[in-house]
């Protein structure tokens, strides 16, 4: 199991392999992001894209997919999420892309008022088959400690 006293400012890692498919892209969308270049090759052939590109919420969910599974295979003590920040959306996710994870932490902290658990920064970037990172943000994340504070 991996706690809050395990983790380090610069420790990185690398997880995750999601194969992004038409039929899932078409899904997504279709239900939370119905935007023309998101259902159609013929709307998206007529913008920036040149063709059918996945949802940056898409990709999002795909990403927490990647993180759940890192988090089965490799036990963390984790007490959830404080939030995002600094989402950004770098390149379009296609179908038949294959999608990773690489992860720097930048911040650990100890709670002041919850001696069990602490914080942590994590600095994630999703890169595609191609090395090309397609979206970065910072996860605030919350961990429990191994043993508490004195």
């Amino acid at each position: 199991m991996r706690y809050f006293e395990d983790l380090a400012v610069g420790q990185k890692a690398r997880f995750g392999s999601y194969a992004v498919t038409r039929e899932e892209v078409l899904a997504f969308a279709t239900k939370y992001d119905p935007q023309p270049f998101h259902l159609s090759d013929e709307a998206a052939a007529q913008t920036h894209f040149r063709r059918l590109a996945a949802s940056g919420w898409h990709t999002c969910a795909m990403t927490m997919a990647m993180v759940v599974e890192d988090m089965k295979a490799n036990a963390t003590a984790s007490l959830g999420a404080a939030g995002i920040d600094e989402l950004r959306w770098l390149k379009p996710v296609f179908p038949g892309d294959t999608l990773h994870c690489e992860t720097e932490i930048i911040e650990v902290k100890p709670s002041e008022r919850r001696p069990e658990r602490g914080s942590f920064l994590n600095r994630m970037t999703v890169i595609n088959q191609h090395d090309e990172p397609v979206m970065t943000f910072i996860a605030r994340g919350m961990i429990a400690r191994r043993r508490p504070a004195a």
